[in-house]
């Protein structure tokens, strides 16, 4: 942890309550996703050809909606982590502290405002 500036404890409480909310939302939203990307049935008798690729692309679309959340869980599940040992909310790349602010749009960047301007 970088300097004499920290996180106050109601703040980190704060991020703590709405990554866990977003986890929850997730998982709840990942449950829903799982039906809509099981595999699609190739029966011509029972659904039409264009039928059939609707519901291909449904299921690919399903699919890649299932890996950006699952993504997204991973980032709040490391953000998580870094709260419980204490090193949320600063920076990885020059270890000073993230801007408040910056972590109310998305508690999950590891990056300040100045070393994601590097890396973007």
């Amino acid at each position: 942890m970088a300097g004499s500036k920290t996180m106050k404890h109601d703040q980190l409480q704060d991020f703590r309550n709405r990554l866990e909310q977003s986890r929850q939302a997730l998982l709840d939203n990942l449950d829903s996703l799982a039906e809509a990307g099981k595999t699609v049935e190739l029966d011509q008798t029972r659904v039409g050809r264009l039928s059939r690729m609707d519901a291909m692309q449904g299921q690919q679309m399903a699919l890649a909606s299932i890996r950006r959340q699952e993504q997204k869980l991973i980032a709040i599940e490391a953000a998580m982590k870094r709260i419980e040992a204490g090193d949320f909310g600063f920076c990885a790349d020059c270890d000073e502290l993230i801007n408040p602010r910056r972590l109310e749009v998305d508690p999950t960047n590891t990056l300040c405002i100045d070393c994601a301007s590097k890396d973007g």
